[in-house]
């Protein structure tokens, strides 16, 4: 089993263009669709589409419209009631793939309702293997809350993996680097975190160098995803690379959650480090492919592509 933490989730709403985005200009949808969003949250539907039980914690109403698509998708979740309305992010998608995302802030939480949502995981994670701390935090949380519930949920045993971004991500890596078990940044966020300028990370070397000092910290593993050239896991053991198989791009939504939930039902059926990276490829190809935010199943997957050790000069 697994559990999720999405401190800010949201409605994901999607409009279809008939024609590319053009600035300015009046533009017709296609069609208009809302889907259960968040990071943690995506990650729950595909571990639950592929069989595995997944436990999403998250703020929210029991009429909310995101608890409603939750039920739909039979989904478990552990709400923590705040007595406010999910936040609603766009996405403009065009015909040839391209998306726009446009994300509310969220909703300010108390801090009686963050101390909840601690507790709440704390009780889910007494059970698991994995736990999943996924996403940007409320207007107002403090930024190193992340750290506080890894601090939190770490004696239980349970293996932690973190995908957040800015002051929570660099907070965690400061104060409990090694109790996160696996760190899943995409390229932004890596160089922003380990300050380094983004154009310089096109090259497996350079992406490696900049990821190195995060192992030497004490993180089990960084899962690093790159968009259509695939992703990079690198652990103390050593560093694999996987292409991303070719697929008719449709929308990004929610790809780099899939790959992170490929990893870990890799690690749930026991694969080594090589094949948890193949899965995590085919499952974040397998997002790009399907419309809005529809999150993959086992028979949407691609051919997985082999990952390959990598080895320095």
């Amino acid at each position: 089993m697994i559990v999720t933490l999405t401190p800010n989730p949201s409605i994901d709403r999607t409009i279809l263009l008939s024609e590319p985005l053009e600035r300015g200009a009046v533009m017709r949808s296609v069609s208009t669709t809302d889907d259960a969003g968040g990071k943690g949250v995506n990650v729950a539907q595909v571990v639950r589409n592929a069989g595995q039980l997944a436990v999403a914690v998250l703020p929210g109403e029991h009429d909310d419209p995101l608890l409603l698509k939750l039920r739909e998708l039979r989904v478990i979740h552990r709400p923590v009631s705040t007595g406010r309305p999910s936040r609603i992010n766009l996405t403009l998608a065009e015909p040839n793939g391209v998306t726009t995302k446009i994300n509310a802030p969220g909703t300010r939480l108390d801090p009686a309702h963050l101390d909840q949502l601690l507790d709440e995981t704390v009780r889910e994670s007494a059970g698991a293997r994995w736990a999943v701390l996924s996403g940007s935090l409320p207007p107002g949380a403090d930024p190193g809350w992340y750290a506080d519930v890894i601090g939190a949920i770490a004696d239980d045993g349970v293996s932690i993996a973190l995908d957040t971004s800015g002051d929570a991500l660099r907070l965690a890596v400061e104060r409990v680097p090694h109790l996160i078990g696996l760190l899943k940044p995409n390229v932004e966020e890596l160089a922003e975190l380990v300050g380094t300028p983004v154009d310089s990370l096109h090259e497996t070397g350079s992406l490696v160098a900049a990821g190195r000092p995060l192992l030497d910290a004490g993180v089990g593993a960084v899962l690093l995803t790159c968009g259509s050239r695939g992703a990079a896991l690198m652990t103390t053991a050593g560093t694999w690379v996987a292409d991303a198989p070719p697929v008719r791009a449709r929308s990004t939504v929610g790809a780099g959650d899939s790959a992170l939930a490929g990893y870990v039902l890799g690690a749930l059926d026991g694969l080594d480090p090589g094949k948890r990276l193949s899965l995590a490829v085919a499952y974040g190809s397998a997002a790009v492919s399907l419309p809005g935010s529809t999150m993959p199943s086992p028979t949407d997957l691609p051919p997985l592509t082999e990952a390959r050790p990598w080895t320095e000069g």
